[in-house]
């Protein structure tokens, strides 16, 4: 009885280290262009204020308090989006969200505070 509890015991642990759980990427902002080859959109998610004040060429803004209230109108599950903010913050939180969501999502770990790139 001993050796079936500890063989019982001993498979569940297995399978539990060996989850294959999937995360979302997480990049810098010098994988952003490469990506965007790829077919990837920009989805800024400061508000709208901040996005207006200056963004990446062609990024959609999407503010994360819209995301967080539900908000998903226009986002498409088959487009890959990379999530970008201020400081990386705020995209970790919405890549969260929309991972979890079933979105195919890359969080940028840096954000527009450091962007040397072009804005419109």
């Amino acid at each position: 009885m001993k050796k079936l509890v500890w063989l019982i015991a001993t498979v569940l642990l297995l399978a539990a280290c060996g989850s294959t759980d999937k995360a979302f990427e997480t990049v810098d902002l010098n994988d952003i262009e490469a990506l965007q080859k790829e077919g990837a959109l920009v989805m800024d998610v400061r508000e709208v204020d901040e996005y207006n004040e200056g963004h990446m060429v062609s990024a959609i803004n999407m503010p994360l308090s819209q995301l967080q209230n539900g908000e998903r109108a226009g986002l498409d599950k088959d487009q890959k989006y990379v999530i970008v903010c201020r400081s990386g913050s705020r995209s970790q939180t919405a890549s969260e969200i929309l991972f979890e969501e079933g979105y195919d999502v890359i969080n940028v770990s840096e954000g527009m505070s450091t962007w040397l790139g072009p804005v419109e």
